[in-house]
């Protein structure tokens, strides 16, 4: 028999977000289901089929699968199936199949539709894409290309110094760039004439060649304003040329972020560049995760809270090198210092242990190496002491295997992708997150860009390295449930970590391998990997909106829990969160499982 409207009313008022909503809303949406009952094994939709409406449980189970007959989920009463395709093309992104005896209400899609325009609670509740968050003038907002000034005076080498002057007299600016076939050479400065040319009496006819700032450090527009703080600050400049493939694009001076308010990160970045020791710079570090509470606090996006919470280490590791350089005498041959890990990916929330390693030019001799052994020490024993612990599994520059000449590192790159045990695939994933620091970046760009060849080119390393990503898994229960940790400390709590955000890590790394791609950053490398058609438009907007949800709740759970007083982890109580947030991060799961699902099946562009 049919339910009564009566009794469909009382069963919607105990089902979100229908019990948010007026009785006389729900009066007005009864007659609007239609009602379906169910044996066992039905087929209610196929995967790719135009979906009806909205399915909502009211007795039975129902079995979610994806486009590879892999189950995600069982579902039972007063659960809603459907909306992912409804709110996206329309399409079946599962097939959904009953369990037993089963009772639907179906919402068309006219009636869906109508009730998410007109509702904004059930509009939250189905649309699983990131709430905006309020936009705020400030530089962790703005792009380098909103700030520069996009006509910068430009001079050729052969210029004389007095006609740099008399330029930046005319033009009322602090500086010149100078060019050759657009191609940025150098800088010259107020700075550079008074200090350069009157202190030190040269004629006014002098080349600026001859007192020009060469090769001085870039930003590209992409960049945010804060990079050109952190910038300034650590490299006590106060303007930074804007290029665009080598090209010079605009400028941006210190005057150009005066309308903008110091943030807080840059503060520690200024405090741990003027940094004579490591202590001192552990004093700033120490209030990391004061600043990670304030950001998060402030609406900042999990994106822009990591690149700031980075930045900070990138500047305390080249600030260390300065010091071990000043200690030891200048470096003997190039050398690069990279970092891998989150703070090669830039995603750091706090201060964690460090891995890094060391490129050396192929000239170093035995004595040279000696060099950069005691070099390495030095830096990082001071991370250590500045809060970024040392890595467990010494994935650093101390360990001999991971400080070495650019032949060998070639070598070691060539062996992974040639045999690829699981010891290889673990150093791989590693590897290929690494991102320059300090140093000859000239040492790693050939072999970067040789090595992304080589090993999208190998399908049997492709397919060990999509093997080695499936092994963090998201914590589902199939009764529409989180499978929580069983034991130990952190008992009957999720970790988002290395079951949420991790997976997605891992599937981004697997694009950026399959599509050649040099973008390190996951986010950056699953927006890329749209781009180059590795992963298809709508399976790449479900994962990036599934990464920011998971990424954004973890960091909200640490800025509650520093703002409790307690230090910052990433196991977090299901029962904490409200069910609208529960509901939501589940379904966040369920789409990198079904991602993960078809990378495993070779129909990684099909998500």
């Amino acid at each position: 028999m049919p339910i009564a409207p009566e009794e469909l009313h009382r069963f919607l008022t105990g089902v979100h977000p229908y019990d948010t909503l007026d009785p006389d809303d729900i009066d007005a949406l009864v007659p609007q289901f239609v009602q379906r009952r169910l044996p066992e094994g039905v087929e209610i939709y196929h995967a790719g089929e135009p979906l009806e409406g909205l399915y909502l449980i009211h007795s039975g189970q129902v079995e979610i699968r994806d486009e590879n007959d892999v189950t995600v989920s069982l579902l039972g009463p007063r659960n809603s199936f459907g909306e992912r395709g409804l709110t996206r093309d329309g399409l079946a992104a599962t097939t959904a199949r009953t369990q037993g005896d089963t009772l639907l209400f179906m919402l068309p899609v006219y009636a869906f539709r109508a009730l998410i325009a007109e509702h904004t609670a059930a509009r939250r509740f189905f649309d699983r894409a990131r709430a905006p968050r309020p936009r705020k003038t400030d530089l962790a907002h703005s792009r380098v290309e909103t700030l520069m000034a996009t006509a910068p005076l430009t001079l050729t080498p052969e210029a004389t110094v007095q006609q740099a002057a008399r330029m930046m007299a005319e033009r009322h600016v602090s500086s010149v760039c100078i060019t050759k076939d657009e191609d940025l050479l150098g800088i010259v400065t107020i700075r550079d004439v008074s200090g350069k040319v009157v202190g030190a009496g040269l004629p006014f006819d002098t080349p600026v060649a001859r007192v020009m700032t060469q090769a001085p450090v870039t930003l590209p527009p992409s960049a945010i304003g804060s990079d050109v703080l952190h910038m300034m600050m650590e490299r006590r400049i106060g303007h930074v040329p804007v290029t665009e493939g080598g090209r010079l694009v605009g400028i941006v001076t210190q005057t150009d972020l005066t309308r903008f308010q110091a943030v807080s990160s840059a503060e520690l970045v200024s405090e741990i560049a003027r940094a004579q020791t490591p202590g001192q710079m552990a004093g700033a570090t120490a209030r990391i995760p004061q600043l990670l509470m304030q950001l998060v606090a402030s609406g900042n996006r999990h994106e822009v809270v990591t690149r700031l919470v980075t930045d900070i280490a990138d500047t305390a590791t080249r600030r260390l090198l300065a010091l071990a350089e000043a200690q030891l005498g200048p470096p003997p041959v190039p050398y690069l210092w990279l970092a891998c890990g989150s703070q090669g990916r830039q995603e750091q929330t706090g201060v964690s242990d460090q891995d890094n390693c060391l490129f050396i030019d192929n000239a170093a001799t035995d004595d040279d190496m000696a060099y950069f052994a005691r070099l390495a020490r030095i830096v990082c024993a001071g991370l250590d002491t500045a809060g970024y612990y040392l890595c467990p599994g010494d994935m650093m520059a101390t360990n001999p295997k991971w400080r070495a000449r650019v032949g060998t590192w070639r070598q070691y790159f060539t062996r992974w992708i040639t045999r690829p045990d699981p010891m290889a695939q673990m150093l791989a994933s590693v590897m290929f997150d690494l991102r320059p620091i300090g140093g000859s970046t000239a040492l790693y760009q050939d072999l970067q860009s040789e090595t992304l060849e080589a090993a999208s080119k190998n399908s049997i390393f492709v397919s060990h390295m999509i093997v080695n990503s499936l092994k963090h898994t998201p914590p589902l229960g199939l009764l529409r449930g989180f499978a929580t940790i069983r034991s130990g400390d952190h008992k009957d709590r999720l970790d988002l970590k290395h079951n949420g955000v991790v997976p997605v890590v891992d599937l981004a790394r697997v694009y950026a391998l399959q599509g050649q791609l040099p973008e390190v950053n996951t986010r950056a490398r699953l927006e890329a990997a749209v781009g180059a058609g590795k992963l298809s438009g709508s399976g790449g907007q479900d994962l990036l909106d599934a990464y920011d949800l998971i990424a954004e709740t973890r960091l909200e759970h640490q800025a509650e829990q520093v703002r409790n007083g307690a230090a910052p982890d990433n196991y977090l109580a299901p029962a904490s969160l409200s069910d609208f947030e529960r509901s939501h991060l589940r379904n966040a799961f369920v789409v990198i499982k079904s991602l993960q699902s078809a990378i495993g099946h070779g129909r990684g562009m099909l998500g």
